[in-house]
């Protein structure tokens, strides 16, 4: 179920620039966030409604400058093709936040062969053994 804000809600929750990313799709600038090149076991949650996307077991360094998953938790984020039609958005399913970006194909040794490439300002982590 898809949780209902108006952007006033949003921003009583939301930093600004949580808010210019999760709400308004914008991008946070590679390798500044704080998650790009974390390491530690746990889970890393909607920074808006704090529902559990992904696992650090998912996480890998794939050098593009931002946090880079190779699979999600199982029906937590939602695809839809940007308005260019070229790329493929990612969000959180529970509240529609934008969370960055999916690309296929680009030969990375994971198991899909995906990377969700997930800007650190849209997530918030907890500690712990890496599954949810």
């Amino acid at each position: 179920m898809t949780q209902q804000k108006t952007d006033q809600e949003w921003r009583t929750v939301l930093s600004p620039e949580q808010f210019r990313v999760l709400r308004q799709k914008g991008t946070e600038r590679p390798n500044t966030g704080e998650y790009n090149k974390h390491t530690d076991k746990g889970v890393y949650s909607c920074a808006g409604c704090q529902t559990p996307l992904y696992t650090s077991s998912t996480k890998f360094n794939s050098g593009c400058g931002w946090p880079a998953f190779f699979d999600a938790i199982p029906g937590a984020v939602g695809r839809n093709t940007d308005a260019d039609g070229h790329r493929i958005e990612i969000v959180c399913n529970a509240c529609g936040g934008h969370l960055g970006h999916v690309f296929k194909g680009e030969g990375f040794p994971t198991p899909t062969n995906e990377r969700h490439c997930v800007n650190s300002i849209s997530l918030k982590f907890q500690p712990g053994d890496g599954e949810a």
